[in-house]
Formats: structure tokens, sequence, C-alpha cells
């Protein structure tokens, strides 16, 4: 086996905090799994923003590795010495030493499917057994401006001063003290009305979406369903509940659109390190939990219901690979996300709860796919009431906070939903919401999209969305 080895030279990273507990008092995982788990999280972040995003190594310890998850912050901190840039039979790969008796962590890029991670104690070897697009599109061109008509010059001042006034509040900590802004987009479906980037930042700089990924896996589904794929009130299917005895199989596509499967997703259920960061794999681990509520009865953010509905999917297919070359055929490539890459496991299944890299132009396509009710140049790539079936609250919802008198936001089909109770929004506003201040936010009564991007820093209030949708549409209606 031959490859070339350069070592990345990546700039010390700088502790949130320096009283952080042990990772082992934080997690019932062991020292050599945690160890993995910060690994794998180097590899594989280092991975999609290098090839992703093309960023540079600085930007990567800037942005991607610091204000992380505290239970393995320290320890990726310690593997900044021990990342490598390789190259295995012409492709790239990221590779983090962990350990004297395991391989390193591997992780490989992929045109349009981004980074993958082996699995722990894998051998670069397996690489060749992974699945790939057969005929992948270039995601290294310039952003056209489609469908936008009419386009503000980037990072100009609008003719707006109250909305030039929100938007440079946005880049400071004046909507939340934790939050670091990368990028703010505000369109209508013919109109790029602001747009704004950080520096070092353009239109075709893509970020990690975090959690805004599951409306994006609820696309697909719509799409799926517009094609008479899937049906949202069938049971699951899955095989691996179809015991007769197992009373999963009760579970319906819908009830994980609703984050209402009943099933176990630990106490917190945004916690799916395993296949995040471990080289686990959705058939494996989000499928192999019980029942702990009747399905449909109970709301519980949970990525597990997410993956479980794309799984869902990838069971109706013929095949993994007619599975991966769906969403790009029946949404990404439409709309023209040409900048957007959906991750998967080493399986093949999508990591659509989280692992999807895009741009802000990109996630603003979508909402505008959504504001003209899944129709596209002609084409109805969503059943015309999708908007309608995401916007509808869910029959479980999130329970109000006993420490806090906020108001809740609701629940519909992996879409989040805004009413009454936050002043200055109309109650059909709907939000894809991602972790360190990832927003698309969609307005139908105002036909308005508006993107926000960050790296907000965990454990300090974040980016308040709300507020400053808020704030965009006071400025618009004057």
């Amino acid at each position: 086996m031959t490859f070339v080895v350069n070592k990345l030279s990546i700039s010390s990273f700088i502790s949130l905090s320096g009283i952080l507990l042990a990772p082992a008092a934080l997690a019932n995982e062991s020292p050599e799994t945690l160890s993995a788990y910060a690994a794998g999280y180097r590899a594989g972040f280092t991975c999609s923003a290098l090839h992703n995003a093309n960023k540079s190594a600085e930007q990567i310890e800037r942005d991607e590795l610091t204000g992380i998850y505290p239970l393995i912050a320290d320890t990726v901190t310690e593997l900044s010495e021990s990342t490598y840039l390789i190259e295995h039979q012409g492709q790239p790969v990221v590779s983090v030493k962990y350990s004297d008796t395991m391989p390193p962590r591997y992780s490989w890029w992929r045109q349009q499917l981004g980074c993958v991670d082996l699995p722990v104690g894998a051998e670069l070897d397996a690489i060749a057994h992974l699945p790939k697009l057969k005929n992948p599109s270039p995601t290294d061109q310039a952003d056209n401006g489609k469908p936008w008509q009419h386009q503000v010059e980037i990072n100009a001042p609008t003719d707006n001063d109250e909305l030039n006034s929100v938007l440079d509040a946005a880049f400071t900590k004046e909507y939340g003290s934790g939050a670091r802004t990368s990028a703010v987009l505000v369109v209508t479906p013919d109109t790029i009305v602001a747009e704004r980037y950080r520096d070092g930042f353009t239109p075709e700089t893509a970020q990690r979406t975090w959690s805004v990924a599951k409306s994006i896996g609820a696309s697909v589904i719509g799409a799926a369903v517009q094609q008479e794929i899937l049906t949202v009130d069938e049971p699951a299917g899955l095989e691996n509940w179809s015991h007769a005895a197992d009373p999963r199989g009760s579970i319906t596509l819908e009830n994980l659109l609703h984050m209402a499967s009943g099933l176990d997703s630990n106490a917190a259920g945004n916690r799916t390190d395993r296949v995040y960061m471990g080289g686990g794999l959705v058939s494996d681990t989000a499928t192999q939990t019980a029942l702990e509520a009747e399905p449909g009865t109970r709301w519980k953010y949970a990525n597990n219901d997410t993956m479980l509905a794309m799984r869902v999917l990838h069971e109706r297919m013929a095949s993994t690979q007619e599975y991966i070359e769906f969403p790009f055929k029946a949404l990404l490539e439409p709309l023209g996300m040409q900048h957007t890459s959906l991750e998967t496991d080493w399986r093949g299944d999508f990591i659509l709860s989280s692992q999807v890299w895009t741009t802000a132009r990109d996630l603003a396509r979508l909402g505008v796919l959504h504001l003209q009710n899944g129709k596209w140049q002609g084409e109805q790539l969503l059943p015309s009431n999708w908007l309608e079936y995401i916007s509808k609250p869910a029959p479980a919802q999130p329970a109000a906070s006993e420490d806090s008198d906020e108001p809740v936001v609701g629940y519909g089909a992996q879409w989040w939903l805004f009413n009454d109770d936050f002043p200055g929004l109309p109650n059909d506003t709907i939000a894809a919401r991602g972790n360190r201040g990832q927003f698309l936010i969609v307005i139908p009564s105002k036909q308005l999209v508006i993107v926000r991007r960050g790296y907000d820093l965990a454990g300090e209030p974040g980016f308040d969305e709300a507020r400053f949708a808020a704030d965009v549409l006071a400025t618009l209606a004057e």
C-alpha cells in the first residue's frame, strides 16, 4: 500500500474552559472509545471542511474545532499534531492517529457525498468497499445566482437603513453572547434582498448544517412521496422490526417525522455520538432501541427518528446505489443546490439528522421551493400540500420548560413552528434549526426566506433567530 503523507499545519486550539471535567466523568464510554470519538470528530470535520468548503487549516481550527461538545473538546485539541492529510489510490483522506495499538481514524471524501468516517479499527483498504455516486456533479463552480432575477451586491448596504442596522447587528453579540455569525441572507422567490458574509466566506462557502439537515431530509421524503415511493401514514416496515412479536412494527413514517416514535433515545436524543463520530452505522444503532412510549403519543427530539425515516426510504429502494443517487436526482439537482453535500455512514445510509454541508444560497433555494408549494420551474418536486403538511402541528408537542417562561417553539414534520407567542413573527413561520446557530426561516405569508449561518459557542447563549427574523420583518414593513 502506497500513499503520500503531508502533515497538516493546524494552529493551536483555544480551550473554552479551564475547568472542564475529565471526559470519562461525562459519559459512560471508556477512555479508549472517547479517544476514538475525538479522533473521528477531528478527522471528519477536517476532511469535510477541507474538501466540501475549501477551508484553510487555520479556518478549520478556528471554526470547526473550537466551541464544540465539551465531552471530546480537550482530546480533539491534543490530537492536533496527529492529524494528516494523505492520499490513498488518488483519493483524499484525513488520518488522525490516537492509539498505539489501533489504526488511525480515517475520513474519506467523495464528490457530492462529502466525507465518510471509516469504522473504528478499519484500515485504509476498506475504502474500496464504500459507496459513491456513479457520475457526481462538480461542487467547485461559482454559484449561478438562480432563480433570483434581482440581486443586491454581496456585502453591500441595501437602500434600507433600518435593515442595514439589523444586518450589522447580526455580526455582533447583539443576538447572543455566544453568537459567531458567518452569513446572513434574506430572499424572496425572485430577489436577493440582502446578502452578507464574514471575511473569508462567499456564496460558495459551505458549512455543516447540523440539524437543519433534518428539514432537508424531510424534503427528500417529500420528493419520495411525490413520486409515490412512500406514504407518510404507512408503517415504517424496517427489516429490523419485522418479527411478528416486535411492537416497533406499529411505528409509522409519520411518527418518525413528528419525533414521536416512542423509542428510547437516551436522556438527550440529540446525542448520537457513535454514528456521528464513532464510525457507527445507522442500521446498527438507530434501529436497536426499545419502545418507552406508545408511538405518536410523546414528542422527544431524537436524531434517530430522522435517521430512521431516511432508512425507511433506503429499504424501499432496489439498491443502496439507487438510494444514494435519489436525493440528488429528485431534489438537489433540479433546485440547483450545486454546493450541497449529503454525507453517509460507511454502508451508504444518509446521516440527514446532521451531516450535510451546504451554503446559505442553497438553503435559501430550499426555502423558496416551499414558498412555491413544492413547484420549481414548472416541475412539482414535492406534493403541492407538503408545506401545509410539514407546518401542521404534530399531535404530540414539545413541553414547556419548568425553568423558563419563554414561549415554546412548536413542531410539525421535521420543521419547527413559530406562532403568535413570538412577537413580530406571523404564525405561519416555520424554521429549520441547527447546532451552532444554523437557521433557515420560511415565512409563507410574507413570501420571505431568511438564512443565518454561524459557529456559535457551546455553553453560551446562541443566536436568537426569532428576534432577528422579527427585526428583519419590521424593517421591511417600514
